[in-house]
């Protein structure tokens, strides 16, 4: 996928590049596997902010995925379309009892092609396969975690992790952060790279661009008054030595470990965070 650039027309389309659209082989979604997505603006069911910087944006649609093809299946690629709500392209397939779902397409699915799910399928990019079956070193996404669960994780545009050796009970796998990580060989992936892969590449551009989106601005705390924010007030500067960065709600940032829960670590071989501490 190439990215679009924009004849400088104005200063914000100057900088401002998009996606690649050519791939797509239509522009309208099957409505079966449409779902309407209500916009929260961030707020819970109380009314509350929970997450911040979030209201607006266009109206999308959800697309219903399916993570979970059922051994057996042999299926058509009709259709390459956009969804809103993903980073990566999505694939209209239609399996041999005639009935269509939405999956996540790798780069190199086309109208046409025939995508099978089974511990016995050929090893061929879109096939779908338990670990076990998988020759080590194959490239892979849409993991499964735990068993029967569907793809839970490398599901983004690009996504990519590596079998890198197997044994009778588990697979080691290198996530896309670099993490090794231990998954049960009946667990089951898709061979291939996910398609899209230059769109962490986009420059947005425009703030009009943002909002858009369902993203309002962000404002950083040293500018707002004292009343808004712990950082606010005084004569426009940082906040002093001696003033630890903290939240709008009070609580120590930057450094200072707000996580109570001790997350187990006994699946991971090799922590994503291991080339930091070598420096």
């Amino acid at each position: 996928m190439a990215i679009k650039q924009y004849n400088p027309t104005t200063p914000a389309r100057r900088g401002m590049t998009s996606q690649d659209f050519s791939g797509i082989t239509t522009k309208k979604p099957l409505k079966s596997l449409l779902k309407i997505k209500k916009t929260t603006a961030g707020r819970n069911n109380q009314g509350r902010i929970t997450t911040r910087h979030r209201g607006g944006g266009v109206k999308q649609f959800y697309r219903l995925m399916n993570y979970r093809l059922p051994a057996g299946t042999e299926a058509v690629v009709e259709h390459i379309e956009y969804d809103p709500n993903r980073s990566a392209r999505i694939a209209r397939i239609k399996d041999q009892h005639g009935l269509r779902h939405y999956v996540i397409a790798g780069n190199t699915m086309k109208p046409g092609a025939t995508i099978s799910v089974g511990a016995d399928v050929a090893i061929e990019p879109g096939n779908r396969l338990p670990l076990s079956s998988i020759p080590a070193g194959s490239l892979i996404y849409n993991l499964e975690l735990q068993v029967g669960r569907g793809a839970q994780a490398v599901r983004a545009a690009g996504g990519k992790a590596q079998l890198m050796a197997r044994d009778e009970e588990y697979a080691q796998v290198k996530m896309p952060s670099g993490e090794v990580r231990r998954i049960r060989v009946e667990c089951e992936a898709t061979l291939g790279v996910i398609g899209n892969e230059q769109h962490g590449n986009v420059k947005i551009g425009s703030a009009g661009r943002k909002r858009r989106m369902g993203i309002r601005p962000t404002v950083r705390g040293v500018v707002m008054n004292a009343a808004d924010h712990p950082h606010g007030g005084g004569d426009g500067g940082r906040h002093g030595p001696g003033k630890a960065p903290r939240t709008p709600w009070g609580q120590l940032t930057l450094g200072y470990r707000t996580r109570r829960r001790k997350y187990s670590t006994k699946m991971i071989v090799k922590s994503r965070h291991e080339a930091k501490r070598k420096r």
